[in-house]
């Protein structure tokens, strides 16, 4: 490995040369703290900046082994540091001057939610941090006295300050890692509980706006129904009360401005943990909960959607059921099926965001349009059996049809933001209102399994020992599977890796082995991505919070398509494999490059079902 003062000596050796001559600097460096890599250099100083990696050992870093001993307690941490650092280095963004890009220095911004990103990775033998860095430039003529100033005063002084945890307050640490035990813990009293979801006393629900995700001065805080009030015994915290919501089917009620969407939009960011001052620390979600909503003009490929809608009228198989343009009450039957897909334990429903003749059908119109002539049976008659037969919660809001009230297990009326227990009183009124409504139809009977997006394709399964090759077109039962990695994509015996190029290109592997396409990635924000020419709108997967899960999102679903996983696999053993492969190698192995990068997240195994589901291609 070179040291640093080579690296010196190299950036004073190429300073006024054209900037291409950066390119000589690629490569790591010992700067006795910490090791820097110099992973990809930009092609120009108005280009994508770029991008850098430190790694230091633990032994120099020398925070504390048991901080980083479990899965949550390491994504706590690694959150931490990436805040420090990116607040670290902003104090020097663009203090070294130059044309373009020149001077920038950033990494990951996370939000309020603690999630597992790439820009830190607290390995077993030391920490890795990424970052983006302008090289400096007049014009495209090499400035290197400004990246000097950027990689030799800088940026060591926020790596000491950061990573190394002798420069830090040790408190301030501890009490990160506390609150992510405490958080775990919660999680698993939701399973001992039977409890979807626990909102603490005294929790910050409402937001500072629309497009702010602070806590609002002033708004009242949460205060549990004493009905509901559940009382844990947190390792760290201690004592803390707040509404436990049971398992069955929850709904929330009230008048409009009163909170209900409020207290349903704190259940669905629940899947999350959440920092420390947020409001929402202790809310926490079934980590599986799904977030449903119509979704008008969605594509659905090849979903049993006959749950739901059966006999229509063009006599479309409802069993096998694929459109480019769904309708709201079509999309939403879909979501349905796609979350059992998915795994997910619970429903999360706001009437506001649904298909009113997917919801509910109330007495006059069934008299008038007899269930013979209408396709759709409602969500309320299949609520019950998804709990009872599938396992499968429901939360709702509620403001128009009083039908779900003859359902429900828990009824919670938001009032000025304070919830209130009615179950009682409103099953009581109900017995006395008159005939109750229609709320379970026959005929319950979950989708079979092993749903593939493109009909017409071979089938295969998941093993013990993997992916299993077995049927598929042109290899005969014994074949051994296919071997995917970030070292590339065997077929006949040989191995090819794509050449990487801007805008996320990569080489991908046609039908016959040797044929390279390009497959170009492109990201819009966090709502939409782009592979190859079919885009992706993922502006209704409501629990897609960071657009760091979106990169991450169509890196997954550019090398389903590269590997054509799609054609040749079900959906669920797609997911299965690219969690397989990100577990073993990160998401590096299914990237566009050979190098990881700061700016992608992981996003939930919900959310990858989603982002496949709407694809196109």
């Amino acid at each position: 490995m070179k040291s640093s003062t080579d690296l010196q000596r190299l950036l004073e050796s190429i300073d006024r040369r054209s900037y291409p001559a950066y390119k000589d600097a690629r490569g790591s460096y010992d700067f006795n703290d910490y090791v820097l890599s110099i992973d990809h250099v930009q092609g120009d100083p108005f280009a994508s900046p770029s991008k850098l990696s430190v790694w230091i050992p633990h032994e120099k870093a020398g925070y504390p082994a048991e901080y980083f001993d479990t899965p949550w307690k390491q994504t706590a941490l690694e959150d931490y540091m990436v805040r420090q650092f990116y607040q670290g280095i902003a104090t020097f963004n663009f203090k070294a001057k130059g044309s373009g890009k020149s001077g920038l220095i950033t990494t990951s911004r996370p939000g309020p939610e603690i999630l597992s990103r790439t820009a830190c990775e607290c390995g077993p033998k030391g920490i890795t941090a990424r970052f983006e860095a302008g090289f400096p430039a007049n014009g495209r003529t090499i400035n290197s006295g400004e990246l000097i100033k950027i990689l030799f005063d800088f940026l060591p002084r926020c790596v000491k300050h950061v990573f190394y945890f002798k420069n830090r307050k040790p408190e301030e640490v501890l009490s990160v890692i506390h609150l992510a035990e405490d958080q775990q813990f919660i999680r698993r009293e939701l399973e001992r509980l039977d409890l979807v979801s626990f909102v603490a006393d005294k929790a910050v629900l409402p937001r500072e706006s629309g497009i702010s995700s602070r806590p609002m001065k002033g708004s009242v805080p949460f205060s549990s129904p004493q009905s509901l009030r559940t009382e844990l015994d947190l390792p760290h915290h201690g004592r803390l009360t707040g509404m436990g919501l049971r398992r069955g089917i929850t709904l929330i009620v009230g008048g409009g401005y009163h909170g209900k969407s409020t207290l349903l939009k704190a259940l669905e960011a629940g899947v999350y943990n959440h920092v420390a001052g947020d409001g929402r620390e202790y809310v926490i979600t079934d980590s599986t909960a799904m977030k449903l909503r119509a979704e008008d003009g969605r594509s659905i490929q090849n979903t049993d959607i006959s749950l739901f809608i059966n006999d229509l009228p063009n006599k479309k198989n409802t069993k096998c059921f694929s459109t480019e343009d769904a309708s709201g009450s079509t999309s939403q039957a879909a979501a349905v099926i796609e979350g059992i897909e998915a795994g997910s334990r619970a429903f999360l429903i706001d009437e506001d965001t649904s298909a009113t003749n997917f919801m509910v059908r109330d007495d006059l119109m069934q008299k008038i349009i007899s269930r013979s002539k209408e396709p759709i049976t409602p969500f309320i008659e299949r609520a019950r059996d998804l709990y009872e037969n599938a396992g499968i919660s429901t939360i709702m809001v509620a403001g128009s049809s009083g039908a779900y009230f003859y359902i429900a297990d828990t009824i919670i009326q938001m009032d000025c933001y304070e919830p209130l227990d009615i179950t009682d009183k409103t099953k009581a009124f109900c017995a006395s209102y008159g005939a109750e409504p229609i709320t379970r139809a026959p005929g319950f009977a979950l989708p079979a399994r092993g749903r593939k997006l493109q009909t017409g394709t071979s089938t295969s399964g998941l093993s013990n020992s993997g992916l299993s090759a077995s049927g598929r077109s042109g290899q005969s039962q014994n074949a051994q599977p296919e071997e995917h990695g970030k070292g590339g994509y065997r077929q006949g015996g040989s191995y090819g890796r794509g050449r990487g190029g801007r805008d996320g290109a990569r080489g991908g592997y046609g039908s016959q082995g040797g044929r390279e396409e390009r497959i170009k990635v492109k990201v819009y924000g966090k709502d939409s991505l782009q592979v190859g020419k079919s885009p992706v709108d993922l502006r209704f997967v409501e629990q897609l919070i960071d657009p760091e899960q979106t990169n991450a999102l169509a890196q997954m679903l550019r090398y389903c398509v590269e590997h054509q996983l799609l054609e040749r696999y079900t959906v669920a053993d797609t997911v299965t494999l690219l969690e397989k492969e990100i577990k073993k190698g990160g998401i590096t192995a299914v990237s566009d490059t050979s190098y990881a990068a700061c700016g992608l997240c992981m996003p939930r195994t919900q959310e990858i079902f989603a982002c496949i589901n709407r694809y196109r291609g």
